[in-house]
């Protein structure tokens, strides 16, 4: 009878960020502080979430350097923000942070902190956030 051989299990194994220079690292997305109440829109929310996976796969130099309605960001005055910001957002903060959520520009907007960028609003239609 012959022997069973063992598989050659692989694992996939999970890089934890190096503290020590962010720029070089993946972002890693958070909803905790998420403003916007979500409406029927399937669709856009599913290209939001394929649209955060690519993004995951790009490291904050690459975001920094791409094009703001690509993979890249620009920065809004807080004073442009149509909705109140929420209280954890300190008064010396003047800019958020703006992605685009999918394909059709519509924005995501948020904070960075090291690795991590805070989602704050999610603009499922245009000009509910600011004004464009």
């Amino acid at each position: 009878m012959g022997k069973i051989k063992k598989r050659d299990i692989k694992e996939s194994k999970i890089t934890v960020p190096n503290q020590n220079n962010t720029e070089l690292n993946y972002p890693i997305f958070c909803f905790k502080h998420l403003q916007t109440e979500p409406n029927k829109d399937f669709k856009f929310y599913a290209d939001f979430i394929e649209r955060l996976k690519k993004l995951s796969n790009l490291t904050w130099n690459q975001i920094n350097v791409a094009q703001k309605h690509g993979f890249g960001t620009e920065k809004i005055p807080v004073g442009q923000i149509k909705p109140d910001l929420p209280k954890f957002v300190s008064p010396d903060v003047t800019d958020l942070t703006v992605f685009r959520a999918n394909g059709d520009n519509r924005p995501f907007l948020g904070l960075r902190n090291q690795n991590v960028f805070h989602i704050i609003f999610l603009e499922e239609r245009f000009g509910d956030i600011y004004n464009h």
